[in-house]
């Protein structure tokens, strides 16, 4: 894939799988979007300005996906419903069923986990039609999705929205299951891993690498380049250390049910916090006590009751 010609200088170093995946992640939003407490409270002396800012058409907003608007792996719900449609064995679901326990229990994301479900998951599509994945996401998004959604970041994702700004969500997962998550939550779009296709049909390959780390910071330094907004004025949420390049590269970032690292750092940083995970922290932010136990809860026992099933 030939060089985006709008794509701005970098000022630290990305390798050029990174730099590929984000302008091919960047390019396919903008394709699609086409065609359609913990919290840090500031001192009682203090007036914070009030953000989002009303009409600031040069700010938009960008949300990771994965425990940051959704609870859990979007992958592993995705996994679900492949499998519910015979897509892949029932030990490939055991696997994917103890990856998304692991990520619920730690809070965080491990490197060879996302690498094996990645792997996984373009082996499972290889042969398969684009359009026919698009239409199983949208019956996937409704069978076991749409009920993880956060209720406090979906509310942020609103107040970008109603100040008249563009809301992306910006994930590792599949462009085309980020595509249909931002179209169901009425966001503008998404930046996802783009998966090789030709002639409409996937070929087992990504385009550069997964839209994870220094490749979410270069598809929203894309994007951004593309739809002139002044990253100083934009907002960007997440709630993994993976994601500090993207998150430091906006003028507003917040800290959403963040992991130890991320946490540390936004401290460190002075950014926003949001946790909407434990009873504690969800009763401030007026979230169901249930919430953050259901979260936990949830991945754990997919994976005991599908080990149950197995004996």
């Amino acid at each position: 894939m030939a060089a985006l010609g709008w794509l701005t200088p970098r000022r630290r170093s990305a390798t050029a799988r990174s730099v590929l995946a984000g302008e091919a992640s960047a390019e396919a939003a903008r394709k699609s979007s086409q065609e359609l407490e913990d919290i840090s409270p500031a001192p009682d002396a203090v007036q914070e300005p009030v953000f989002p800012v009303l009409g600031d058409d040069k700010a938009a907003a960008f949300f990771d996906l994965d425990n940051t608007v959704m609870q859990g792996a979007s992958l592993f719900h995705f996994g679900r419903g492949l499998y519910k449609r015979k897509f892949f064995e029932t030990r490939d679901l055991a696997r994917f069923a103890w990856q998304q326990a692991w990520f619920r229990l730690a809070g965080s994301e491990d490197p060879e986990h996302m690498q094996d479900a990645q792997n996984s998951a373009l082996s499972i599509v290889q042969g398969h039609r684009v359009a026919e994945l698009t239409i199983i996401g949208e019956e996937i998004y409704d069978e076991y999705m749409a009920e993880r959604i956060w209720p406090g970041t979906r509310a942020l994702a609103q107040a970008h929205l109603d100040a008249g700004q563009k809301v992306w969500l910006v994930t590792a997962a599949p462009v085309e299951i980020a595509q249909v998550i931002a179209r169901r939550l009425g966001l503008t779009g998404a930046l996802g891993t783009v998966a090789e296709s030709v002639d409409g049909v996937y070929t087992g390959k990504l385009v550069g690498e997964p839209l994870h780390g220094p490749a979410k910071a270069e598809a929203v330094r894309a994007l951004a380049a593309a739809e002139r907004l002044d990253l100083s004025r934009c907002a960007a949420y997440s709630d993994s250390h993976n994601d500090i390049p993207m998150l430091s590269l906006v003028g507003h970032p917040y800290a959403i049910n963040p992991d130890s690292k991320l946490r540390k750092h936004a401290r460190d940083m002075d950014w926003r916090l949001r946790d909407y995970r434990t009873a504690r922290k969800a009763a401030k932010v007026g979230l169901p006590a249930a919430a953050g136990v259901g979260a936990v809860a949830g991945g754990t026992a997919a994976a005991i009751a599908l080990h149950r099933r197995r004996r």
